[in-house]
């Protein structure tokens, strides 16, 4: 029986080894794009494009207000500071006829699905990059960015998605 559980531990730390050393690739691309504020943009699980904040504040900067509200606590109003998400998609000529999912991943693993229709909505789906006149930040610093995907038409700010670092559509 002592053997057998040996036996399962060795295993077990082989499969994590071998996971580990698989996975420290990703660990550096997600680095990378946090420390240089790459978003990477795929449709259907292939990588279509990639744009940095330099570029991205050039899409038609938006300020507007949203509501956050955190568990247990009143809502606070907070200036942000974006472009909408859509137009991140037409700058680089990426289609969304036929896809009806928008996908928002985060460097911590949080993910976000988001219909469509309500990306393509006038005023509602922003990639923001400033709260209340400041950058957002890294996580590592504290922050919520640098990006941050704020739907205005959430009322409870529960698929908002902080620290983006990838954007699929489907």
């Amino acid at each position: 029986m002592k053997k057998i559980v040996i036996a399962a531990v060795a295993i077990l730390v082989i499969i994590v080894g071998i996971t580990a050393y698989m996975n420290r690739g990703d660990l550096a691309a997600k680095q990378d794009s946090q420390d240089n504020a790459i978003l990477i943009i795929k449709s259907d699980g292939a990588e279509v494009a990639r744009v940095d904040m330099e570029y991205i504040k050039t899409l038609g900067e938006v300020e507007f207000d949203a509501n956050i509200k955190s568990s247990g606590q009143d809502p606070e109003k907070h200036s942000f500071a974006g472009v909408p998400l859509k137009n991140v998609f037409d700058s680089q000529n990426i289609p969304t006829e036929g896809k009806t999912m928008v996908i928002v991943k985060a460097v911590d693993g949080y993910t976000s699905a988001l219909n469509m229709d309500e990306v393509l909505e006038d005023d509602n789906v922003y990639l923001a990059y400033k709260r209340d006149g400041e950058p957002l930040g890294r996580k590592e610093d504290g922050g919520s960015g640098p990006y941050q995907v704020i739907i205005r038409k959430d009322p409870f700010s529960q698929r908002w998605c902080k620290f983006v670092m990838e954007i699929e559509l489907q």
